[in-house]
């Protein structure tokens, strides 16, 4: 037993302890870069910042950073750079973490992650905006013909439930490098900004940039919070309906053509929906096409509705709503069932009339009884008869009598 509890002991310390061999390599462990600063540098827009560790070894080696967006929204993505911009509503805070990484997949490990954050502004609960909404529009620019399309902003939103009767709020909105404040807003009853309408922006309707959106507000009562929203331009574009519809019936052949909306994409990146509506039959027939044109055939005794909207194509960017419907136009005619109406309307109120005029006369001038004079009635035969019979018999009796 003596000589076996030291064997044991050495046994159980070879298994504990990991050979020399197997542990890492302090050379083989990349160094977390340095300085690492998260800077708002724009509205919804940081920049995050960082540099190199100068003791990392060896110096030979192509390094990358993996960058991991904590919040609000988790993102994760590899870059060789130095700096990163995003894009993000910034009033619930940022937090952000950066790790050192072998870029050509080199057998060095990654190192340990740093970190840094931005708190969250500071403001009293449900005094911020709710509910935010914009649109866009584009219309054609008059004064700038280097632009002939501008694009304009609408926004509302609803008031912060805890927000005190003197709340002022103010809009911003931030597209690429350039940025408003709100000039002409609509009120509620307390004259509180409910509504904001910027006529002009820097906005491009072909571009991919978010829309960032800022909203902050001042009170004497309470400090008011700030609410940040991004907008995908696709999401809201309010497209406007396709121009210039026109219509024509040739026997039973209607040809419908029209032009793009008044917009900065060109005619390809269109698709239409064409609604044409049988007055007669109370019929709705709806075609889609990538053209700007339509025939059908149609039946040449009816009157049609004639109404043509558009969307902008996934050939030219992501999807977004319908415009609204052109206003309607009108061909055809319905002259087989209107001319049967009339022809028995005025048939009805002729007979009417005669009828009218024809009794007047019989009452004023006793027309009737000239036109049909009353019938003798016949003699009573049978009386006549029986008189006679009676007369006769009663003479016989009287000759009876006188023998």
């Amino acid at each position: 037993c003596d000589i076996m509890a030291p064997a044991l002991f050495i046994l159980l310390w070879a298994a504990v302890i990991p050979r020399a061999d197997l542990l890492p390599d302090k050379k083989s462990l990349l160094l977390p870069p340095t300085n690492f600063t998260v800077q708002v540098i724009g509205l919804a827009q940081v920049l995050l910042r960082w540099e190199p560790n100068p003791d990392q070894e060896p110096k030979n080696v192509e390094l990358g950073y993996h960058v991991r967006i904590n919040g609000p929204q988790e993102e994760d993505y590899e870059t060789r750079n130095t700096e990163s911009k995003r894009v993000t509503v910034l009033h619930q805070g940022f937090s952000a973490s950066v790790q050192t990484i072998p870029w050509n997949g080199h057998s060095l490990l990654a190192s340990d992650w740093v970190s840094a954050e931005l708190k969250a502004p500071p403001g009293s609960p449900g005094t911020s905006v709710v509910n935010l909404t914009c649109t866009t529009n584009t219309t054609l620019n008059n004064y700038d013909p280097l632009r002939p399309f501008q694009v304009s902003l609408y926004c509302t939103w609803l008031v912060g439930k805890d927000a005190p009767e003197d709340t002022h709020y103010s809009l911003y909105y931030r597209y690429g490098s350039s940025t408003e404040e709100c000039q002409e807003y609509r009120k509620d009853t307390l004259k509180r900004n409910i509504a904001c309408w910027f006529p002009r922006t820097f906005i491009s309707s072909r571009g991919s940039d978010w829309l960032a959106v800022h909203a902050n507000g001042s009170s004497k009562r309470a400090t008011i919070k700030p609410f940040d929203q991004l907008f995908a331009l696709h999401a809201i574009d309010r497209i406007n309906p396709p121009v210039n519809v026109t219509a024509e019936i040739e026997g039973t052949c209607l040809s419908i053509q029209w032009e793009k909306p008044i917009s900065a994409f060109p005619v390809h990146c269109f698709e239409y929906e064409v609604k044409i509506y049988n007055t007669r039959k109370n019929y709705f027939q709806t075609e889609k096409m990538t053209t700007n044109t339509f025939i059908s055939i149609i039946d040449d005794i009816s009157k049609y509705s004639i109404q043509v909207r558009a969307a902008v194509s996934s050939v030219c960017r992501q999807m977004g709503f319908w415009s609204e419907w052109s206003q309607p136009i009108y061909v055809g005619h319905d002259d087989q069932k209107l001319s049967t109406e009339w022809f028995l309307i005025v048939l009805m109120a002729t007979i009417c009339f005669l009828v009218l005029i024809f009794t007047l006369i019989c009452k004023t001038g006793h027309l009737w009884t000239r036109l049909f004079p009353p019938v003798p009635a016949p003699k009573n035969s049978i009386k006549d008869i029986f008189v006679i019979v009676k007369n006769k018999a009663g003479e016989k009796q009287w000759a009876v009598c006188g023998r």
